[in-house]
């Protein structure tokens, strides 16, 4: 028990030392006021500064891959919004600002939405919604969901793999592609959440009984300060 409280504690150094619940409560306020918030005002100054939210996390928790494909990714959308939107007229200028305006707003939402996945274990995720008392037929869906897309990700980095030695590549074999590499991951995908269901079942989630948790949860003062900054951010979405 003491080999895996030390475990936990040292997987909690690589990320922000924040709560669950904070990493949720910010995936929410990123993704909603994104996607359906106003233009104007203070959302000028706010909507900038939630897109280099989930960067930033992403940095401080050391993932710089994943930070410095997002970061290229905003900063090629907001080359073309410069340079090439205002020369185009038209049917193009109106399918490039749709596709622009669609990826700088949902895409910090999934950037978030990442950042929560990769950086809580199933068993934090779990303690937090009881800390909540949210029913268990949600809790299981989701702590589901939580291993499903990293489970899927690998399986589909040993199929890549797999193929890559027998010569199967995107360019030189579209179809043989499509053939041995999406049809096998479709069948390990419908295997895989078959399999993560009946783990969850074992774990003892769906029993009547409370169920005890190693995982230390709860809100320290660096989960007050992202409150305290998500706050206006709410205020200035309701207001505007």
């Amino acid at each position: 028990m003491d080999a895996a409280v030390k475990m936990l504690e040292f997987e909690n150094k690589a990320v922000i030392p924040t709560d669950p619940r904070t990493k949720l409560f910010l995936t929410v306020t990123v993704s909603t006021i994104m996607i359906t918030g106003g233009t104007g005002g203070f959302m000028n100054f706010i909507r900038p500064c939630l897109m280099a939210c989930p960067i930033i996390f992403l940095l401080l928790s050391r993932k710089w891959t994943a930070a410095a494909r997002f970061a290229v990714t905003y900063a090629i959308l907001f080359v073309l919004e410069l340079t090439v939107l205002p020369l185009l007229t038209g049917t193009w200028n109106f399918i490039l600002g749709a596709a622009i305006g669609i990826y700088t707003h949902m895409l910090p939402g999934f950037i978030m939405g990442y950042y929560l996945v990769s950086t809580t274990t199933v068993s934090e995720f779990v303690a937090a919604m009881e800390h909540m008392h949210i029913p268990q037929t949600i809790v299981i869906p989701i702590s589901v969901v939580f291993r499903f897309f990293p489970t899927v990700k690998e399986e589909y980095a040993a199929i890549r793999d797999a193929m890559k030695m027998r010569g199967i590549t995107t360019l030189r074999n579209p179809m043989k592609m499509l053939e041995y590499r999406v049809v096998p991951l479709m069948i390990s995908i419908a295997k895989i959440g078959e399999e993560l269901s009946a783990a969850a079942l074992t774990r003892g989630l769906g029993a009547p009984q409370k169920r005890t948790n190693i995982c230390k949860i709860g809100f320290a003062p660096l989960d007050i300060f992202f409150f305290l900054l998500a706050i206006p951010c709410w205020v200035g979405f309701f207001i505007c």
